[in-house]
């Protein structure tokens, strides 16, 4: 198993006993160590809304977004993100693709200037 991996694994223990800065630590030692780490940048993103940062969330999520742009999750993770920093446009917006990924439709980030 990998550092990567090794450390993901102690993330997720952390997360799951509430030790949420535990996580954070370790959920960004990971993408450190692999910058294309979805689940890496997926988990850490949950984990800063968690910890009511809601602004750095957004960020990890859109990471996580370019890197697997049709991963319903994904989507459905950054509308939420939108949401608790009041941005309701942009959370529809993030909505919206996880409403095309659900119907079996594809989302075509390639004219997106954050990717």
């Amino acid at each position: 198993m990998s550092e990567r991996d090794e450390l993901f694994d102690e993330a997720n223990g952390a997360l799951a006993l509430g030790e949420l800065d535990e996580a954070e630590r370790l959920y960004r030692r990971c993408v450190e160590l692999d910058p294309e780490f979805f689940d890496g940048w997926h988990a850490l993103g949950m984990t800063l809304l968690k910890l009511e940062r809601p602004k750095e969330a957004i960020g990890a999520g859109l990471k996580a977004t370019s890197l697997k742009p049709n991963d319903l999750l994904a989507w459905t993770a950054l509308s939420q993100m939108f949401v608790r920093d009041g941005n309701i446009a942009e959370a529809e917006s993030a909505k919206a693709n996880a409403r095309i990924l659900s119907l079996g439709g594809r989302v075509d980030r390639s004219a997106d200037p954050e990717t």
